[in-house]
């Protein structure tokens, strides 16, 4: 019995955090503008994303361009986007390898009989866990290193996004149900 709830909380876990790692990689609020001059009104806020950038004026317009070519993006941001697009869909498969394992899991007299799939799924899941981690952490290290450089003028600094913050929970449940499974 403590086992089906376990591969059900894992289940629940790994679904949660693999709709949060597609959400971490859709949302354009990875870096957000940091204007936080005592003299200065702030009319626009700049959100930057791995796919897009925005400009919102006073909360009430919000106006999104997509980057113009994928062969101009600097360098770390296709390093970000790979990693990302690439645990979204690790993150599926791990969620659909896991549905499956649940499935074929069958208690019996000698105790539960767990499916190879159910260990393939806490793998998977652990793997995409770290692949999340890793470029919300880099981005994140990026982010305070240049907000705390004083070399940075302050139109160009940052600070961390809501995507960064929807990316560190999804991994944390990621690797929650990749540890459950194993």
């Amino acid at each position: 019995m403590a086992c089906c709830v376990l591969q059900i909380t894992g289940l629940v876990f790994g679904g949660v955090g693999m709709l949060g790692t597609l959400a971490a990689t859709a949302m354009p609020q990875w870096r957000v503008s940091a204007y936080g001059e005592a003299n200065m009104v702030v009319f626009e806020s700049i959100w930057e994303g791995l796919w897009m950038d925005c400009i919102s004026q006073l909360g009430l317009r919000l106006q999104c361009k997509l980057y113009d070519s994928v062969l101009a993006l600097p360098p770390p941001l296709e390093a970000l986007r790979a990693l990302m697009c690439l645990a979204v869909l690790l993150a599926i498969v791990a969620f659909l390898v896991a549905i499956v394992g649940v499935k074929y899991s069958q208690p019996s007299k000698e105790g539960p009989q767990v499916s190879p799939f159910i260990l393939a799924a806490g793998v998977a899941f652990l793997l995409t866990g770290s692949l999340v981690l890793v470029p919300v952490s880099w981005t994140g290290g990026g982010i305070v290193r240049d907000f705390y450089d004083p070399a940075v003028p302050a139109p160009l600094k940052r600070e961390l996004g809501a995507a960064l913050y929807v990316g560190w929970a999804s991994s944390a449940l990621l690797l929650a149900a990749g540890a459950m499974y194993c």
